[in-house]
């Protein structure tokens, strides 16, 4: 097998080279990658419809194959949220997790309903939880102070009637890391997010004196792994906790969801990729397991991916402008970088890419894609074997579908890049590109 045919693997699944003309060129989804970027121009976002429905298809295979009682799916919206994401989301009957005000009215822009959107936060603000009180059908509890001023809100400020309330679930920190990046572990005792076992059964005692509808438990451990073992020691916990709550309260929660955060392959050095199929089946069998021996009643289960639904989806554009070659490198400079994906300099994620044009060509050496700002550490590539790359040629990188624009920043006046929806031979704008008098909108001059 060929570097080119390793790397396709990356690619979206409707990724193939095409003739066009007298050269072959990269298409998805039946859509010529050089025809979008001189409509559209670079950098340059692409989302395949048909990639993310697979994915989808492949969770519900799994979850229906392994899974005996009622389950679901929640689309992580910090991968990556715009208006066509949650209106595709909808549409497949997934849940939207949404973090703040923010993604709540993105959600609402996009006429998802109530009951499909469920609210994360670590440290919710004030209009975090209004937006939360009035339009998500659950919130996941943080801590138990935030338990307490939502009820206030709920009951005091806002006087929302109980059938109308959403839903709670507590969100438990079992103190277990998944083996990932530092920044991209949640679950551990020091981590910021959620509560230790003591507080939530605090928090259990507190809703059920007040009478409130706490439905269900959270937990998650981290994003980007690849090995689900860890999450096998989290349930023992939580099961043992739960088996404990229910003994001394009579609470029992009707859901259980462990997350998400499934790792993808992004370099073909990091294939083949344990499948979902593997995380799915080895997280179902945890689950009944643990509660046929502990005889607990088995839970809603709700899986919450945002990777491994989007990220193979996703390709980001680019076009070379200088070459430069320097005593122990080529670099290959491109008109986009860490405005556009900031995720090489803050994990250390390593890429892979093709030229549009010409995807076969073999390498004549190794090669670093770098960007143009203002920074040594605006590097998207490092060491790639890729062929001799001239000015204005374009370069595709795949696996961008991911915390690549949700983490973009204006970084040095960067305009943001537009974003279009490949399907079935169609592409739809469904993000313009930032012009610049977008970066002056919010902008208030002195007095004279």
């Amino acid at each position: 097998m060929t570097l080119f045919d390793e790397r396709l693997k990356l690619f979206p699944l409707t990724t193939s080279p095409v003739i066009d003309g007298n050269e072959i060129s990269l298409s998805i989804a039946g859509c010529g990658l050089k025809d979008l970027a001189l409509l559209h121009g670079t950098p340059l976002y692409l989302i395949d419809q048909y990639t993310l429905d697979e994915a989808v298809r492949c969770y519900r295979q799994a979850l229906f194959e392994h899974y005996p009682a009622g389950c679901g799916l929640t689309y992580a919206g910090k991968a990556f949220l715009c208006s066509a994401m949650a209106q595709w989301a909808d549409k497949k009957e997934l849940w939207i997790d949404c973090t703040g005000a923010g993604e709540i009215h993105i959600a609402m822009n996009a006429k998802v309903r109530k009951e499909r959107i469920l609210v994360h936060g670590v440290n919710k603000s004030p209009a975090d939880l209004e937006a939360a009180i009035k339009h998500a059908g659950i919130i996941v509890v943080d801590n138990l102070a935030e338990l307490e001023l939502l009820h206030y809100y709920t009951w005091h400020i806002m006087e929302v009637k109980k059938e109308e309330r959403p839903k709670l679930w507590l969100r438990l920190r079992p103190g277990i890391s998944v083996e990932t990046h530092t920044y991209t572990q949640t679950g551990h005792h020091d981590s910021k997010f959620g509560m230790g076992m003591d507080e939530a059964s605090k928090a259990v005692i507190f809703c059920l004196e007040r009478e409130i509808a706490l439905e269900g438990i959270h937990f998650h451990l981290g994003s980007q792994f690849r090995d689900p073992g860890p999450i096998g020691k989290a349930l023992e916990m939580v099961l043992d906790w739960l088996k404990e709550c229910r003994e001394q309260t009579g609470w029992y929660p009707e859901s259980l969801s462990p997350g998400g955060g499934w790792g993808m392959a992004y370099h073909e050095d990091d294939l083949p990729h344990p499948s979902i199929e593997d995380y799915i089946g080895f997280i179902t069998h945890q689950i009944t397991e643990g509660c046929v021996l502990r005889n607990l009643p088995l839970p809603w289960l709700q899986i919450e991916p945002g990777r491994s639904l989007i990220a193979q989806a996703g390709v980001a554009l680019y076009m070379v402008g200088n070459v430069k070659k320097t005593p122990q490198r080529r670099w290959i400079l491109v008109d986009g970088g860490l405005a556009d994906n900031p995720r090489p300099a803050l994990y250390g994620t390593r890429y892979s890419a093709l030229p549009v044009v010409n995807p076969e060509r073999p390498a004549v050496g190794p090669s670093w894609i770098a960007g143009p700002f203002c920074e040594s550490g605006d590097i998207l590539i490092e060491g790639l074997p890729l062929p001799d790359l001239k000015t204005g040629e374009l370069i595709a990188i795949p696996m961008s579908g991911a915390y690549h624009l949700s983490m973009s920043s204006n970084y040095n006046g960067a305009c943001k890049p537009a974003v279009v929806w490949l399907k079935e031979g169609a592409a739809h704008l469904v993000q313009r590109r930032e012009v610049p008098s977008d970066l002056t909108r919010r902008d208030i001059l002195l007095p004279e």
